[in-house]
Formats: structure tokens, sequence, C-alpha cells
């Protein structure tokens, strides 16, 4: 078996006679691990930059691809009829925080639009994660706006406030209509569930730790931004259709939070009603009982945390709840962890809290770190997905790298995602600053209903991979520059570019679009003399006309292709 240490790369050595791969040399992105343990399927996500979607296979090989006009806010996945539903981010002039959408659309396989939802005024807008419910209906979460009459009369200690408004969160389920979009048929509200310690004339006055069913309107934490409107930045949404229960990852509180689905909305607004009895209070929450003003920072399990979703019925671990623990200033220092709980939940869905205690568990069923933990830090975003086989798939948000551990915690698939702002990147190119991540990744078994009549012949990697012939024809020196018009031209998808250097130069060949904006380069050292070729592969750039320039200190030429799928 070949072990990888986490942040570790597998360098490949080829000495070619005539051609020089340049994922050989220096490979810096795509798959670099598949071992047999690995649970066969098919990959799927969707870079944060850039506004394609992508299923690759376990070879990181390319099985399909949706073209999108938006980048994705954050969320996107891949349903049981092989349609993609997507988040996606539009404007808005009053919200503006991290994983900011306010669009909600659904493509065929084939990437034809057959659906789209705008939930996005100046009042309310759409964020992070969305759910499809088995019904056919969407869970949204999304920030509502607050005024700061209205904070204020709420009991918020104006010193908390570092904005004049508030944006708490808020849960709609809505039913689509492929004429009117969609409609609200259900919806809960953080803010019909307040307590404050703070303004005795106000309602909502109480004693904090005698109603951990509710949240209190002053709990702002300690990390960086907390007083901002962006107050709850709940990040993850998931449903229990056992027990019809909702579970939030509530960013900013560092917990999760169990609500009642079974209720009408107007019961999610009080205090009653529905399976449990208890309207839309808090029916759990987990990582934090400071929130509640129980217990004390060496209490705290969750730090910033994303992805608190219920493991799916029939694999290991099966409704246990599995969070990716990002560690975002946790006391022995940052790093990030994935940690599987058993929460003390009945046959029924009710939970355990015993008096004047906090919930449980104290401990973790089972947790991933790295070997030496400050190794593997997410700050934000990221996900996690238990495997059929007991592995868990990992994806490491804002470094766009996806793993997958068994249950000891050996890596036994490894890839890194080769897509930024920009689209494609080429292989053996150094990734930009993170702009590779990504918000979470999905592996689907081979079984998988949406894969039921679909197309699932391989193609080549996402990555561009180029190839080049070093030293000139016949050891002859060219007489003079020149750029030759590639062959064949149109193409797909790929084509030969050659050009010949009279004497040594550093060479740069850049290819643009239309509209002058690089879309790659595929040449940048030096050279000697000599004629070369050089072998474009444009698999995953759309049809359109392209130039590719070539520069040196004493020549610039520029020709024009087109690439036609």
């Amino acid at each position: 078996m070949f072990n990888i240490k986490f942040g570790s790369f597998i360098s490949l050595i080829i000495i070619p006679i005539a051609f020089i791969s340049v994922k050989a040399q220096n490979q810096t992105v795509g798959l670099f691990l598949n071992d047999s343990t690995a649970f066969n399927g098919y990959t799927f996500f969707a870079p944060t930059a850039y506004t394609n979607t992508y299923l690759i296979n376990n070879e990181g090989l390319l099985i399909n691809s949706w073209a999108g006009s938006y980048t994705p806010a954050l969320s996107a996945y891949l349903l049981k009829n092989g349609n993609l539903l997507r988040t996606a981010t539009i404007q808005n002039a009053t919200f503006n925080g991290g994983g900011s959408g306010g669009l909600i659309q659904e493509f065929e396989w084939e990437g034809n639009l057959v659906w789209e939802f705008e939930y996005s005024t100046d009042l309310y807008y759409q964020h992070h994660d969305i759910e499809k419910l088995p019904n056919g209906n969407i869970l949204i979460i999304a920030w509502e706006y607050k005024a700061i009459e209205e904070v204020l009369g709420a009991g918020r200690n104006p010193s908390l406030l570092a904005q004049n408004f508030l944006w708490p969160d808020h849960i709609v389920e809505i039913q689509p209509d492929s004429i009117a979009g969609g409609n609200i048929v259900w919806e809960w509200h953080v803010w019909d569930h307040l307590i404050q310690d703070y303004d005795p004339a106000e309602l909502n006055y109480g004693v904090v730790s005698e109603h951990p069913e509710l949240v209190d309107i002053n709990y702002v934490g300690t990390s960086p931004g907390a007083t901002y409107a962006d107050w709850n930045h709940i990040n993850g949404v998931d449903y229990n259709e056992e027990f019809d229960q909702i579970i939030l990852s509530v960013h900013k509180f560092s917990e999760i939070w169990v609500i009642d689905h079974s209720t009408t909305t107007e019961e999610a607004a009080g205090h009653t009603g529905g399976n449990s009895g208890m309207g839309g209070d808090l029916l759990y929450r987990w990582g934090n009982p400071q929130t509640y003003n129980r217990g004390n920072a060496a209490d705290q399990k969750l730090f910033a945390q994303h992805d608190a979703h219920w493991i799916e019925s029939g694999l290991p671990g099966e409704e246990h709840i599995l969070i990716f623990n990002n560690g975002r200033y946790r006391p022995g220092g940052n790093y990030s962890s994935i940690d599987e709980i058993v929460p003390p939940v009945d046959q029924n869905g009710n939970y355990t809290l015993n008096p004047d205690s906090t919930f449980g568990p104290d401990t973790s069923f089972w947790s991933y770190t790295a070997p030496n933990p400050t190794e593997f830090f997410a700050a934000n975003i990221s996900g996690s997905q238990r495997q059929p086989n007991g592995n868990t798939l990992i994806c490491d948000g804002p470094s766009g790298k996806f793993f997958e551990v068994t249950n000891e915690g050996e890596i036994v698939w490894l890839y890194i995602n080769p897509v930024i702002a920009t689209g494609p990147m080429t292989q053996g190119d150094s990734i930009p600053g993170q702009q590779n991540r990504v918000f979470r990744t999905y592996r689907y078994a081979p079984d998988y209903p949406g894969f039921n009549g679909k197309d699932l012949t391989p193609g080549d990697p996402i990555e561009i991979i180029i190839s080049s012939i070093e030293g000139s024809s016949n050891d002859l020196t060219p007489a003079e520059f020149k750029l030759s018009q590639n062959y064949p031209n149109p193409f797909n998808p790929s084509t030969k570019i050659k050009y010949s250097l009279p004497t040594n130069e550093f060479v740069n060949i850049t290819v643009y679009d239309l509209l002058g904006k690089a879309i790659t380069v595929l040449i940048n050292e030096q050279k000697p003399a000599g004629s070369y070729e050089i072998i474009f592969d444009a698999s995953e750039l759309p049809s359109g006309v392209y130039f590719y320039k070539l520069v040196t200190n004493d020549f610039i030429s520029t020709k024009k292709m087109i690439l036609a799928k």
C-alpha cells in the first residue's frame, strides 16, 4: 500500500526521448494518489472562483461538467435525476457577507437550465447552503435585515453592535414552480426565539442559562468581527427524514443547532407544536455551551465549524453527526479536525439534557486530524462525507484539496482542484493565492440513481496538459524568428503551435480570449535557439476565437485560432 503524508506531493520522474510532459516535470494540481482501498465513485465539486461545476472519476478524469454564468454561493449538489442543483451569486446592495448568493438554479445533465429561483431583496438574501428535501422542496439559508430600532427593542446591548443593524438568519422552504420560480411553504426565524438578560424592560428578558432552547441575542463570541451585522452566519443545513428535523451549522456561535421541521410556519414562530411539542425552539445544540451560559471555555468543542450533517442511513456511522471542525482560534492552536459525534437522542427524536448541565456528548465517537495536527488547517469553508466502505472524503476548502482517509487516518486518495478564477490551470503552474477554493465536495457511488442512462465515459483531466518537443529540426539554427499558424485550425480539442528562435531567448507564449483576457501561459522560460512545437489541449475551454502571442526580447507575434466543439 502506498502511504502519503498529508501536505506532501508525489513526484513522477520520467526521462523521455522527445516529449517532456509538464505533469511529469512538476505536478501542482489534479490527481496525486488513488490507492486501491479508496472508495470507487465519482467526485463532484464547484470551484468557488469559477462558474463551472465538475464531475470526475477516481483517476481524476472528467466525466461531466456544467457551464454557468455565476460563481457558486456556495453549495452545489448532483440530484437523483442527474440534474445539477446549485447556488449562484448575484449582487445585493444591502447584504455583502461571506457566502453571498441570492439565486438557486437547476441544470440538466446536458447543461440546459431548467429552473431558477431568486431570493434576494433589500430585506433578505440567500447565502451559503441549500438542502433538497425528499418531497422535492428546497431549504434555503438566508439573512434578513433588522434595523437599529428593532434590534435594540429585542434587548441587544448597543455596545455589542458594531453596525446600526443586524442580519439574523432564517430558513425558508421553497416549493419549486416552473412559472413563478417558487413558493414559500414553511419558514423559521432565529428572531422568533430570542432571550436576553440585558434589558429587563423587554418581553424576552430572562435567565439565559435556564433557557438553552432559546438564543441569546447578546452572545457575540470573541473572534474578530463578532459584533458585525452577520451575527449567526449559519453556513450549513441538513435534513433528517426519520425525525423530520433540520440541523444547522452556526459558524459565529461555534455551535450546531437542531430544530423541528414538523411544525407549521405559525408553530415554528412559537414555542409549542410539532412532533417535539417545542415549536421552533432549539431541540439540541452542541459545540459551545457558553452560548447559553453553561460551562466555560474548557467545554467548547467546536471552533468556527462547517458542514454539520447526519451520516446517511446505510453508511457506517449512520445517524451520527459528522462535522468539519475548522479549529480557528482553537486554544491549543489552529488546526482542523473531522469530528463524528453520537447525539443523545431517543428513537422518537427527543434529546436528553440534564438540569444545569450541557448537551452531550463530552467526546467525539471518531475524529481525524493530521499526524502533526497543525499541518491540516482550513480556516474556513470545507466539508466531509462518509463513504460506503467506512472511509471519509474530506474537502480542505481553502486549498482546494480533496483527500480520502480510512478509519485509521491513512490517506488513500488525493486530488487538488485545478480550476481557478480564469478556468482550468496548466499543469505545473503554481496555484495563485487560494484561487482554487472549493466549498465542499461529494462522491457519488456508481449505482447512484442520477447516473442511470448517463454517459460516464471518462475524458481528459480537467487541467491543461502541455507537451513540448525540445531541440531543433536537423540541428539547424533557424535564420529568423517565426510563429506559425496552429494546425489544425479550427481544432477540437488540441492543436499544434510551432515557433522558431534564431538566438537564445526568454520566451513567453500566452493564450488570450476574444476580450484580451489571458487564459493560460504555454511557455515562460529561457530557450536555446531552435525550432519548437507545442501541443495545446483546450478540452475545458468553450468554443470560440482565441489568440496566442509569442513575446521575446526582440520579437512579438500574434496568431488567431478557433476552437470549434
